[in-house]
């Protein structure tokens, strides 16, 4: 499993946006976000698939299809409310 290249990060370019819209996160490089100074959301891809790694705790979620992006966000929102 390799860090998500741009071409593979363009394959899920709307779960981007929707994640750049999300309070407290900041985009320090195509597709990797912090929160405050931590890492908090990054990208694989795989033969499998794209992955999203999200922390505290640490979680992989496959976000090929909507429904494991829909899943990312849901994670990432509740992960983010205080």
């Amino acid at each position: 499993m390799r860090h998500a290249r741009d071409s593979d990060l363009d394959r899920v370019e709307d779960l981007l946006v929707q994640l750049r819209t999300l309070p407290g996160l900041i985009e320090k490089k195509r597709g990797v976000f912090y929160r405050k100074s931590r890492s908090f959301l990054h990208f694989h891809q795989d033969p499998r698939g794209i992955f999203a790694d999200i922390s505290d705790p640490d979680q992989r979620i496959e976000v090929t299809d909507l429904e494991g992006q829909a899943a990312l966000l849901n994670a990432a929102r509740l992960r983010l409310d205080p």
